[in-house]
């Protein structure tokens, strides 16, 4: 039996055993969250931005209570009703992780699918506004900041490396169009929004810096984070003895979430939360400057030499084209085109994007996002 009541300031009272956060933000919840800690009281939260703004800060406190029974679960933190967080926690320890990724964010991939189906950008974040699965702010949704906080909690249980927020590259939906949905059936793709967290390879050993980042991804539609739809989150691990695991479930809405709280809770009051939230450390060097194929969709005013241009610019920056993809344009103040690149780093793409967006011919900044070739 749970008794719930609010906390107030009465951080000393003894009959407060376990203290439950799901205010949100990061000020008042991060005031309450490590004075209970630091006064001997377990904590449960879903709040994934307050833990991964000040996770080293939450670890330190957990660890100087630890000799007090104090436990720290925050399971329904990310990935809603996926039990990622105990699966991270207990069952890799024999195991060398070599990237963890996924959809993390409920909102955003229900918006997609419903982009993919034909429905404009703007009517379909209504519709998830009216449903509640966005805010009346969708910012923190459609900008990818919601996945680069649930990200970089991943990253931390994966590889035992605390990666700043601020520092992981991220893109979020809201410059995704209809016609990008477009390019993607010529190229046997979707797009979905995807958390990454990898170790980088030169030769295929796995062991380089890690690199974190969030972008919307071209992903094959045979891929099995294509098989995530609605509001459903996916997730997969490569790890060196198990190859790929894959977790699937719901990812927003009040119930998954209640769910995997309601969960830890018990596993505090059962004494079958772990000691440490964070079991893992190490000192692995971030480098987010990643390296994929990418897509890009060029939007131009059309006239003459403009491929021939694209491909000088792409040049100049060491960005090898794999392919042009083109629809029949039938308003030439309004055409796109796309190019697809062979693997090279986000930077030499950023740099190549940012010069075509100064060309006479560009009417809007490129757009563009990994390429998932296998």
């Amino acid at each position: 039996m749970f008794t719930c009541f609010p906390l107030r300031n009465d951080f000393n009272n003894i009959g407060i055993l376990i203290v439950v956060e799901v205010m949100g933000g990061t000020s008042l919840a991060r005031t309450v969250v490590l004075e209970a800690l630091k006064r001997g009281k377990s904590v449960v939260t879903a709040n994934k931005a307050l833990i991964a703004e000040h996770l080293d800060e939450i670890h330190t406190a957990v660890e100087e209570s630890g000799g007090n029974g104090v436990k720290f679960g925050y399971e329904a933190a990310v990935a809603g009703g996926i039990p990622i967080i105990s699966t991270l926690q207990h069952c890799f320890a024999g195991d060398i992780i070599n990237e963890i990724g996924g959809i993390i964010n409920g909102t955003t991939n229900y918006m997609l699918g419903k982009m993919e189906d034909g429905a404009d950008y703007d009517e379909v974040l209504k519709e998830a506004q009216d449903l509640g699965f966005a805010e009346a702010d969708p910012t923190a949704d459609v900008e990818g900041h919601d996945v680069r906080a649930k990200i970089a909690i991943l990253a931390k249980l994966a590889f035992g490396t605390t990666v700043d927020v601020e520092e992981i590259p991220c893109s979020g939906i809201s410059q995704i169009s209809s016609v990008d949905f477009e390019y993607a059936k010529l190229l046997n793709c979707t797009i979905k929004l995807i958390g990454t967290a990898a170790r980088l390879s030169q030769y295929g050993e796995r062991d380089g810096d890690l690199s974190v980042y969030v972008a919307p991804k071209m992903i094959p539609t045979d891929h099995i984070m294509a098989a995530a739809t609605g509001c459903g989150n996916a997730i997969t691990v490569d790890s060196v003895n198990l190859g790929t695991s894959s977790y699937f479930g719901p990812g927003a809405g009040r119930f998954p979430t209640a769910n995997s709280a309601v969960a830890d809770l018990c596993r505090v009051a059962s004494n079958n939360c772990p000691a440490d939230p964070f079991p893992l450390r190490s000192t692995i060097s971030i480098d987010n400057d990643y390296t994929s194929a990418f897509y890009i969709r060029i939007p131009f005013i059309d006239g003459l030499g403009i491929v021939r241009k694209v491909g000088e610019v792409a040049e100049r920056h060491g960005v090898s084209v794999n392919s042009i993809l083109q629809n029949a344009i039938s308003d030439r103040m309004m055409a796109d085109c796309v190019v697809t690149t062979e693997e090279c780093k986000l930077s030499q793409v950023q740099a190549l994007c940012a010069e075509l967006e100064n060309e006479e011919f560009a009417r809007a900044p490129p757009l563009c996002m990994p390429l998932v070739t296998n």
